[in-house]
């Protein structure tokens, strides 16, 4: 349904809800992968350091052998590395 939704051309929210292990991470890859073939950036938000932790090492290594650019902003990181995130995210030089 999520992928149907973005092919549709209409813009739609969409909240994907289940219990640990039931595959959310997967369809936010999906949908992601699919977002940045169609030359779009984007912006995962999770709501812990740790889970944005395991969420860019999940993306980053599902995404290795494709042209996709990951990245991640979190507490954890300096303001320095933060505003070089933000400066590739202006120049497109991110994708997720």
């Amino acid at each position: 349904a999520v992928i149907a939704d973005m092919r549709s051309g209409r813009p739609t929210d969409r909240l994907v809800c289940g219990d640990v292990g039931f595959g959310k991470t997967e369809v936010a890859m999906r949908a992601a992968f699919l977002a940045v073939q169609s030359g779009k950036q984007v912006a995962v938000m999770v709501p812990t350091t740790l889970l944005a932790q395991q969420h860019h090492e999940s993306f980053r290594d599902r995404f290795a052998d494709w042209p996709v650019r990951v990245d991640s902003i979190s507490r954890l990181r300096s303001d320095s590395e933060v505003a070089a995130v933000a400066d590739r995210l202006k120049g497109g030089r991110i994708d997720i």
